[in-house]
């Protein structure tokens, strides 16, 4: 059962409902509704990575260690659910300083022009199971666009230091081009040095506040 699930089961009785009753909500499970609360994000265990097309053979993959963020989670109903996400480019690592140098220029990021990449939720909703889809506004060059985030629910856990964490992995794909990223460079075989559609990946720790 995922984390905004509700049980299938409910309890029956040999007596029928009466005529035009309203139908009894299904039960919540007592241990997906104490999760509902306020979550933040774990830098040291949470990586918001991306992967490109290089030269339109080989994946080049990256991520920013800079991330901090919020979620609040409804154990009872995911559309109450909402997640606020802050990145540093400048923390960008692709396992090359000169690529690194180049992403953070005025080709790319533009990163002290614009040092931050802000997600901000508008919608979150269950797709069955442990699967969920959270809608939001991505920003990155000043430029606003909706992305949806495709989440899979890894679970709870209490840590040896007391910490109630939760998890998720999820998954994107965008066009770099709809947010200014157009840089580019023709190859002499054809085609570009760097695909426009980016794949986004995520994996979130998150630690309850209070706990």
């Amino acid at each position: 059962m995922g984390l905004f699930g509700r049980k299938n089961e409910t309890t029956t009785s040999s007596a029928a409902a009466p005529a035009g009753a309203a139908a009894t909500p299904a039960a919540v499970s007592p241990d997906l509704a104490a999760l509902t609360g306020e979550y933040a994000i774990d830098p040291a265990h949470t990586s918001i990575g991306f992967v490109a097309r290089h030269a339109m053979v080989t994946n080049v993959k990256g991520s920013f260690t800079d991330v901090a963020g919020t979620l609040h989670l409804d154990g009872t109903d995911p559309a109450g659910s909402t997640a606020s996400i802050d990145v540093q480019m400048a923390s960008i690592d692709t396992g090359s300083a000169d690529r690194d140098g180049h992403l953070k220029s005025a080709d790319f990021f533009d990163t002290e022009k614009y040092p931050e990449m802000t997600f901000r939720s508008t919608k979150a909703e269950a797709l069955g199971g442990d699967d969920y889809r959270v809608t939001g506004d991505l920003t990155i060059l000043g430029t606003t666009k909706p992305v949806s985030i495709d989440l899979e629910f890894n679970g709870s856990a209490t840590d040896p230091f007391g910490n109630e964490r939760v998890g998720f992995e999820g998954k994107a794909e965008i066009l770099r081009s709809e947010w200014g990223l157009t840089w580019n460079a023709a190859l002499e075989t054809g085609g570009v040095l760097v695909s426009d559609k980016i794949k986004l990946r995520f994996d979130i720790s998150a630690i309850k506040s209070g706990s």
